[in-house]
């Protein structure tokens, strides 16, 4: 009798934890910069802000921005949470659309138009923001 309780113990706390990395898991694959980005793809883009999804676990920015050829290309811009965002000085409406901005940051590995933004640089004003982003510190080149 003694010997099954504990046994049950035993397996329910196993279960639990197996539960429990099972639960982590997602999240560490969802905050690994390495998975989704190229730190060796540094990137510089100019465009005209369409979007602000200032959301939880990451705010994204979307962004018309001309390529060489002139041709208008959508991108979405990946930043940090809405709290580090506002610990660095941002506000709900720093960027609103129709605001020119250039973003630095790093290409995604997957090879579509999606930037995980270091800074970003308001044309108006000049003003350069941390974007709150996970990823390293080598400073962008410009995209040709």
């Amino acid at each position: 009798m003694i010997g099954e309780r504990r046994s049950s113990r035993i397996l329910g706390a196993t279960l639990v934890g197996a539960m429990l990395a099972a639960a982590a898991s997602p999240g560490a694959a969802h905050h690994s910069f390495p998975a989704q980005y190229d730190i060796d793809k540094p990137i510089t883009l100019t465009g005209t802000v369409t979007k602000v999804e200032w959301t939880n676990p990451h705010i994204f920015i979307y962004a018309d921005v001309k390529d060489g050829d002139g041709n208008v290309v959508a991108w979405a811009f990946e930043m940090g949470g809405p709290n580090a965002l506002i610990r660095q000085g941002w506000k709900r409406d720093s960027l609103k659309p129709g605001d020119l901005v250039t973003f630095e940051g790093s290409l995604a590995r997957d090879g579509s138009n999606l930037v995980n933004a270091r800074t970003v640089t308001l044309t108006e004003t000049g003003r350069k923001m941390f974007a709150g982003s996970s990823g390293g510190d080598r400073a962008p080149a410009a995209r040709e």
